[in-house]
């Protein structure tokens, strides 16, 4: 009789989890239509015209390597490869240090800590259109930053204007727009680690430098590892900074794998050539990806 039961409720338990299968799917199927249309689509039609020769209002023609071969011999592409890679060494690690020192900070419990962590989040949605804009003002001549240091005996000059300058001023506003985010991540982190362990170590005589070497550092790696790889990929897109603050130059000495891209799309209309710039960037990213993971794996 238990057989019975048995073999009577199976196929109603099946149906049962069919149903529930089919729910799910139908809430999902939505978002997921979506993904193709507007993720997935976009990509392989990218991707056949990196192959391709394509300008607005003409049609496609198929080329091959070409607009690859092209890019080898692209002195400019070089160029905005170097350039794009400075700025990522140079805002990738002050990033990630600026956001873990203001994690570190608002980690303490006092009087106002909820306040300073929303107004160090504040600028992860503020417009970096409009922050651009005030930024052009804060390092052109006259601005506050040639003001200081001019007041430091330094030469006073506009930072948006010399070839040297430039890159680390929009390093600056980047650091600037996205450390309200990383400063969230290492603080859930933060909070997640044991006081156990830190007062072990004060206990040891352990002092805050050597707590933070030997306790919390080691704590944050994999946190670092996410942030490394999120804000390197990041890096390798600007745009919008660079757009408003230099427009590629002086010299093209901000001239980022970004802005090449949509200086060949949108100023020259040859989408061929921009979507062989947008794969190139795309394997460059995703090879940093697999690097990153496998230093930071063999270290561990």
């Amino acid at each position: 009789m238990t057989t019975t039961v048995r073999g009577s409720r199976r196929p109603v338990h099946h149906r049962a989890r069919w149903r529930g299968a089919a729910i799910g799917l139908a809430f999902v199927l939505p978002m997921f239509v979506l993904f193709v249309l507007f993720r997935f689509g976009p990509f392989l039609g990218g991707l056949v015209l990196a192959f391709s020769e394509y300008t607005l209002g003409g049609g496609i023609e198929w080329t091959g390597l070409a607009n690859f071969e092209r890019l080898a011999e692209d002195k400019l592409f070089w160029q905005a490869l170097v350039v794009t890679v400075i700025f990522t060494v140079i805002s990738v690690p002050l990033l990630i240090a600026v956001a873990t020192g203001m994690a570190l900070l608002v980690r303490r419990k006092f009087r106002g800590v909820s306040f300073f962590r929303s107004v160090f989040f504040l600028p992860v949605i503020t417009s970096l259109v409009l922050a651009g804009i005030i930024f052009v003002w804060i390092f052109n001549s006259g601005g506050p930053v040639p003001r200081l240091m001019g007041a430091l005996g330094l030469t006073e000059q506009s930072w948006l204007t010399s070839e040297t300058l430039a890159i680390p001023a929009v390093a600056i506003v980047s650091v600037w727009g996205r450390f309200g985010f990383d400063m969230l991540i290492v603080l859930a982190r933060l909070q997640d680690i044991p006081r156990e362990l830190d007062e072990a170590a004060m206990m040891d005589g352990a002092n805050g430098w050597q707590r933070f070497r030997s306790v919390t550092l080691p704590q944050l790696r994999p946190v670092f590892f996410f942030l490394s790889v999120i804000e390197v990929i990041g890096s390798f897109q600007v745009f919008d900074a660079v757009y408003i603050m230099t427009g590629g130059g002086p010299g093209n000495a901000t001239y980022t794998l970004g802005f090449m891209l949509y200086d060949q799309a949108f100023r020259y209309f040859d989408f061929g050539y921009a979507s062989a710039v947008a794969l190139v960037l795309f394997v460059i990213v995703l090879m940093l990806a697999l690097v990153q993971r496998r230093i930071f794996d063999r270290e561990d």
